[in-house]
């Protein structure tokens, strides 16, 4: 896919936004379930202190004695990742067998009763951290210092295996959410992109010239582009209308005075021949070029945006038709093999301008044979016209590229094949001159 293509760039940033929305969305889902995991930690914990506050007694020495302890085992196993412990003033305490022969150690000790319970971590008997809950119980008075400090933990090992058992399920369930979100991005991007597809297939018939105007079912955000695109079209038509009839009248107007001053140096002819050849000559000239000046500027104006194609074995036989009814033509042999499917990049004037250059040429210079074959392949199409007259040297063939006249010992202005390349090249077309098999010449237009 192209760098530069939008819909890459729509769709690299939508997956980028997916991949960040995942990680911060999953690093606050561990966050959140860490933080709930502590709370209801802590919640059971501090059932279990309520629970021993309420067993609590002291014994006749003021020793604190326990009527019936936690029932989990894990209270009862040596490090077993559950503890509690009561303590009384004097540094009297009770602690479960969990805790062997390590304390709790608060990081401070309460100053005073609390009103609820406190949650902190405390050195874990059995290394690490773990999760306290701490309570305070006034039996007697109220005295400077609480009569019980209760504090029942768990190893954050437990909580660690229990984040680590969530990261497994969340990772896998992320990237599964995140592939699902990235595709329906992908996805999202070439819907909201169709309708500029539309309007590249549109612009592509009408460059084919399968259509002369954009339609008008575009989305609101779209519409005005394929209004201003409608608009240029018609002011191109327009644009190309009046180019093509000002070139009409440049021509009416400038063959005109020709014409008058070949007339004239005939007429002088009888006086001066010497003169009324060198102007005949002249006159001659200046309408090659000018009908060469006048078919550049035509096609020049027909391109633009839209593009017309016509079918080339139709104008090819009509040109055959009126050429072949021509006196010196009459002993010629027009063999015509063109595909049916074969069409030109141009306006159908512009193809029967350029064939009829090429074909007149080749009527002027063929002897008994003039052969016109055109075929359409995936590489592109190629027309071909070949005959058997005296042919071309190489010198005069590059005389012919750079646009100089070739057959002046011929009636007419010796452009023609000028001509002929000039609106081929103008129309997106190739021609080459080379030799026929024929004997003659071969002119080949190529055009994909």
């Amino acid at each position: 896919m192209n760098p530069r293509s939008l819909r890459l760039k729509l769709s690299l940033a939508a997956v980028s936004l997916v991949v960040l929305a995942l990680l911060l969305g999953g690093l606050g889902l561990v966050l959140i379930f860490d933080k709930v995991l502590d709370t209801r930690t802590a919640d059971e914990l501090n059932h279990t202190a309520k629970l021993l506050a309420g067993q609590v007694g002291f014994s006749a020495d003021g020793a604190p004695t326990l009527g019936v302890t936690p029932a989990d085992p894990r209270f009862g196993a040596p490090y077993g990742g559950l503890y509690w412990q009561v303590e009384a003033a004097g540094g009297r305490s009770l602690r479960s067998r969990s805790l062997w022969d390590k304390v709790l150690v608060l990081p401070e000790r309460p100053k005073t009763a609390l009103a609820h319970h406190q949650v902190t971590d405390v050195p874990s008997p059995a290394a690490g951290q773990a999760i306290a809950v701490v309570r305070t119980v006034q039996i007697s008075d109220p005295r400077p210092e609480p009569e019980l400090v209760i504090v029942v933990a768990m190893d954050r090992s437990g909580l660690v295996a229990s984040r680590s058992t969530f990261l497994r399920l969340l990772i896998p369930s992320l990237l599964a959410l995140g592939l699902i979100l990235a595709c329906a991005m992908v996805a999202f991007v070439h819907l909201a992109l169709r309708p500029f597809r539309a309007l590249h297939a549109d612009m592509r018939a009408i460059h084919e010239g399968r259509r002369t105007r954009l339609p008008g079912s575009f989305p609101d955000e779209v519409q005005p582009l394929v209004d201003d695109l409608n608009h240029l079209l018609g002011v191109q038509e327009t644009a190309l209308q009046r180019a093509r009839a000002q070139a009409a009248d440049m021509a009416h107007g400038l063959k005109t005075p020709l014409a008058i001053l070949s007339a004239l140096a005939r007429r002088a002819e009888a006086a001066r021949p010497d003169l009324s050849r060198e102007i005949e000559e002249q006159a001659t000239a200046m309408e090659g070029q000018v009908e060469r000046a006048l078919a550049r500027a035509r096609v020049a104006a027909a391109g633009g945006l839209q593009k017309r194609r016509c079918a080339v074995k139709p104008a090819v036989l009509r040109l055959v038709g009126a050429l072949s009814r021509l006196p010196d033509a009459s002993a010629l042999e027009w063999q015509v093999s063109v595909d049916a499917d074969v069409t030109f990049p141009g306006d159908e004037g512009d193809l029967l301008e350029i064939l009829g250059n090429l074909l007149d040429n080749a009527r002027k210079w063929g002897r008994t044979q003039v052969a016109i074959s055109g075929s359409a392949t995936a590489a592109g199409v190629s027309l071909m016209i070949d005959d058997d007259g005296p042919g071309m040297t190489e010198t005069e063939m590059q005389g012919i590229g750079r646009g100089q006249r070739w057959d002046e010992s011929k009636p007419g202005t010796g452009f023609g094949l000028a001509i002929a390349r000039d609106l081929a090249e103008a129309t997106g077309a190739s021609m080459q001159v080379a030799g026929s098999p024929l004997g003659g010449l071969r002119v080949t237009l190529a055009w994909t």
